[in-house]
């Protein structure tokens, strides 16, 4: 069949998909020596190789449990643990009926999506925000309205008179989507006054909250913010987390905690789309946790990344233009750097040519801006590669801004 054969059978959702301009960007940065701060990878010389290889053990012991089909909901072990282990931040333990285990925490905005949105459906998300969740809403058709950031995260403030200018048009809005924790990409966490007056706002409005949360345990310093779902009587929050930054991203093992009806929902879903995430890898997870290595684990991530971004943060402070603007980030993974008058899109290639890559800040934004902002990485970089990519950015800056 021709390929012109082939588009007149597309669906609508097929015929408009594009590739993403992050990863058409990031196919220039695969050349020998290339320094990145662009892709949001955990640093695989911290991955608990050794730790993870004992906790296949498993396998011997309930080998013809965990390589038969497993129950949709989930590894009922690894959702013992979970419930038990994160009930210090969702404020009680969650029932199994309200736990699903996801392929990734991105399946979850999927099956989310699935269950909640019909085309053009509205979503209310940051700005800036995760492309990856902003390519999953798209597949579903969705129509975004953006909500600006500032070092506080959302500007929960707005919402209000957003939430009536948009009903008044007659658009339908399906949930708010936030990253509460060392946001991506700007890296703000939400403040517990605005995480209480989002509850507020979603209780008022009857719009419910997708707290994202796949950076919350990853605090290098200040004060932990209690999850919105914690604060929650209503029913009203649907809460992510994923083992990708705590673990390792290739055990593709995420959960989401919901109303009951609506993970039944997301579970008939997914029955659909993989019948279950892979009980080998959820089942090797488990037996990670179960002896312990989970939270031994953890504080040598926190020690590894707290000194990567500190390199990164001394290393911006001694060769960064003085206009450029940006925060060190609390926990998380990212900076945010705005270089006014610059577009970063142009900066990029310079970049590429010297040697050093990011992500381009208009990637972030649903519906244009931030082409004077980009993001940069720090936990992927080595130690001794920080300061001399930071060296290739400025000079590249320096480049472009003819200063």
């Amino acid at each position: 069949m021709s390929e012109k054969a082939w588009q007149e059978l597309y669906s609508e959702v097929g015929a408009a998909l594009k590739p993403s301009p992050i990863r058409e960007l990031l196919k220039l940065t695969k050349k020998p020596g290339m320094i990145s701060f662009a892709g949001g990878n955990p640093d695989p010389a911290i991955f608990p190789v050794k730790e993870f290889a004992e906790a296949t053990q498993i396998f011997r012991e309930k080998g013809e449990e965990v390589l038969q089909y497993g129950m949709t909901e989930g590894f009922e072990p690894l959702k013992g643990f979970l419930a038990n282990w994160m009930a210090p931040k969702m404020g009680r333990v969650t029932q199994p009926e309200e736990m699903l285990i996801t392929t990734g925490s991105q399946q979850v905005t999927d099956l989310f999506c699935s269950v909640m949105v019909d085309p053009g459906d509205t979503v209310i998300v940051e700005e800036p925000t995760y492309p990856g969740a902003l390519h999953t809403m798209k597949n579903h058709r969705v129509r975004f309205l953006g909500v600006p950031c500032d070092e506080n995260g959302m500007q929960v403030e707005l919402l209000p008179d957003i939430i009536r200018k948009a009903r008044a048009e007659g658009r339908k809005i399906k949930f708010i989507y936030t990253i509460v924790n060392f946001q991506n990409p700007s890296g703000y966490t939400l403040s517990e006054n605005r995480r209480r007056r989002l509850l507020e706002i979603s209780i008022e409005t009857g719009i419910p909250i997708y707290e994202d949360d796949p950076y919350g345990l990853l605090r290098y310093n200040g004060t932990d913010q209690p999850t919105i779902f914690s604060m929650d009587t209503q029913g009203m929050v649907l809460y992510a987390g994923s083992f990708s930054k705590i673990l390792a991203p290739g055990s593709r093992v995420g959960w989401v905690v919901a109303p009951k009806d609506v993970t039944r929902k997301m579970v008939m879903v997914k029955q659909g789309v993989d019948m279950c995430t892979s009980v080998v890898a959820q089942a090797a997870v488990y037996e990670y946790c179960r002896l312990g290595y989970l939270d031994g684990h953890l504080p040598k991530i926190l020690d590894h990344y707290r000194k990567k971004r500190d390199a990164m943060a001394t290393a911006f402070r001694e060769v960064l233009p003085e206009n450029a603007v940006y925060s060190i980030p609390e926990g998380g993974f990212f900076f945010w750097i705005r270089l006014p008058g610059i577009d970063t899109k142009e900066l990029f290639y310079k970049a590429v040519e010297n040697g050093v890559a990011f992500v381009i800040g208009e990637s972030f934004y649903p519906s244009g801006g931030g082409k004077d902002y980009l993001r940069a990485c720090f936990t992927f970089a080595q130690p001794e590669e920080i300061g001399e990519g930071a060296r290739r950015l400025a000079l590249a800056i320096k480049e472009v801004s003819g200063k």
